[in-house]
């Protein structure tokens, strides 16, 4: 490691973090590189003798174009480097497609073949995972080995992996918060002569002047892009606009479908649908591939996803390549009756990294995700060599774009530091400047992008209640009712204006029968109980 990459990794975390740090790695009786096949034989040097083991961890594919072999390149390469040859392991990458990523778990999961640190966004896949006994339980494996790795995280993250009062995944620290965002096309704005819209009325005017009048002269623009619905695009905080005023106990257990000024948010969707201001085939873009070539082709001219997915590499590039006069900008427009932009955001937690039974690493894979909340690992994985992936720019890490084995296939790395997600720089001011510098790659108009929309899309913002105990109704209906919401939300945008009503109370009916009833019912059931142990 450069005496560079040193200095700047020492602020990543404060004295009293590194001294637990220190103290709890003093006294776990840890050897280096002991794995549960091999314990007791080691070299003269401390490594382990034998055959090397095989470490296997997932590892996102994510499309990106001209990216390497995600099981060889740099950042592989310093893995087995670093952490394998003094493990006499070899770590070796298993890529799963990011948008199947849940489908092939649960294939990989059923024949025994999941990776040894598999995970996923999913938090209800992994209860069901441990409530089937599929899971290590991780107790005994972080008090072992794992002290770095608890401190790092802190009790509160952490809490977010447990099932039946046992640690069973291995939550990453979100070090930022929000979620979706909305974008436009301020150039055409400015062609029409028209403000940002701050409401639905303005946006709803903006969309017909962006049908009618085709500001950018493209041929079949879109005024308004999605995909189908649990796909990147979404309808950022639009529905919770029209969402009338609850008790806390109601709006954390009462399903949306169910929440008062719902149905009249679909129905406001179903009419700018019938009004051809949404993409006009969205149900049937299941992979996004449609909406991007939309967007990057210049003909759309708003549009909801991640809170950064314009910044994002396979956006922003092809973007400036068919358009270079785009200029899209996040908006807040969707404000509701009391005059807030209430939107959710994050919790704490980020993917949740499990082993699955079937591991026979286990001990391994906890070493492996405790070496990796080293802060001189974690920077590296993340930012790379100074003058080679980043420049220093007033102690904030600038990415240099990259192509080859040098590359990410993801913003900081994030598929190969699942312990975090997002920069890690021990301040959310930082984290925020440092992600936005590795979005933009080094144009500054990106990078003001990425700030002006974090600000933009924490305002108002909630998160998920954490109830601190898994709702069992959750785990068993809880695949049925994702896809019943998936596709409940297609059906009812596209449906004809007459028969939307019957369609509406019908489909909630099924959604309701199909175990959302049972699920509300233990949510406040769980709810009651948590604010009982409060007092």
């Amino acid at each position: 490691m450069s005496t560079g990459i040193k200095k700047t990794a020492a602020i990543l975390f404060s004295m009293t973090l590194l001294a637990g740090v220190a103290a709890g790695c003093g006294g776990n009786g840890n050897k280096s590189g002991e794995t549960s096949s091999s314990e007791g034989s080691t070299t003269a040097s401390g490594a382990p003798a034998g055959a090397p083991a095989t470490l296997t961890v997932e590892v996102f594919d994510r499309g990106v174009q001209g990216q390497p072999d995600l099981n060889n390149n740099k950042w592989t390469q310093y893995v087995n480097e670093k952490f394998g040859k003094p493990n006499n392991a070899v770590v070796e990458f298993v890529p799963v497609p990011r948008s199947q990523e849940v489908d092939k778990l649960n294939v990989l999961m059923a024949a025994n073949q999941a990776p040894d640190i598999s995970f996923t966004y999913d938090g209800t896949l992994v209860t069901r995972f441990a409530k089937s006994k599929g899971l290590y339980t991780l107790d005994e494996l972080l008090e072992q080995h794992g002290q770095q790795l608890k401190a790092y995280l802190g009790e509160n993250v952490l809490s977010y992996g447990k099932y039946d009062g046992k640690q069973v995944s291995i939550p990453g620290k979100r070090t930022l918060l929000a979620w979706n965002g909305m974008f436009i096309r301020k150039d055409w704005l400015d062609k029409l002569g028209l403000p940002l819209p701050t409401n639905r009325d303005e946006l709803y005017e903006t969309l017909v002047a962006f049908r009618d009048k085709n500001p950018g002269n493209v041929d079949g623009v879109i005024p308004w892009a999605t995909a189908a619905a649990g796909m990147n695009y979404t309808f950022g905080n639009l529905v919770q606009s029209f969402w009338k005023p609850l008790s806390e106990e109601e709006f954390v257990t009462t399903p949306n479908w169910l929440k008062p000024g719902n149905k009249e948010a679909y129905q406001w969707l179903n009419k700018l649908y019938n009004e051809k201001l949404i993409s006009p085939d969205f149900a049937l873009d299941k992979t996004t591939k449609q909406a991007d070539a939309d967007v990057t082709n210049g003909k759309v001219g708003f549009y909801a996803a991640n809170w950064d997915y314009p910044m994002t590499q396979k956006i922003r590039v092809p973007l400036k390549q068919n358009s270079p006069e785009a200029n899209y900008v996040p908006i807040d427009t969707f404000k509701n009756d009391e005059g807030k932009y209430l939107k959710e955001v994050y919790n704490e937690n980020g993917i949740f990294s499990f082993i699955p039974k079937s591991s026979k690493n286990a001990e391994l894979a906890i070493k492996y995700l405790n070496w990796m909340a080293d802060p001189e690992v974690m920077f590296f994985l993340q930012f790379g060599d100074e003058g080679v992936n980043h420049k220093l720019v007033d102690g904030i890490p600038h990415g240099i774009e990259q192509s080859g084995e040098k590359m990410q296939m993801s913003n900081l790395n994030m598929d190969y530091t699942m312990i975090v997600n997002g920069a890690e720089l021990g301040d959310t001011e930082k984290n925020v400047r440092t992600y936005a510098a590795a979005l933009a790659a080094g144009d500054k108009s990106y990078e003001k992008l990425a700030i002006d929309s974090y600000a933009i899309n924490t305002t108002d913002g909630y998160s998920s209640y954490n109830y601190g105990i898994p709702n069992e109704a959750n785990i068993k209906y809880g695949k049925t009712l994702g896809d019943m919401n998936k596709q409940m939300i297609d059906r009812l945008i596209v449906a004809k204006p007459a028969e939307f009503d019957a369609l509406y109370e019908k489909l909630v009916k099924e959604y309701m029968d199909a175990g959302g009833k049972a699920v509300q019912e233990e949510n406040v059931k769980n709810y009651r109980e948590s604010k009982a142990a409060q007092k």
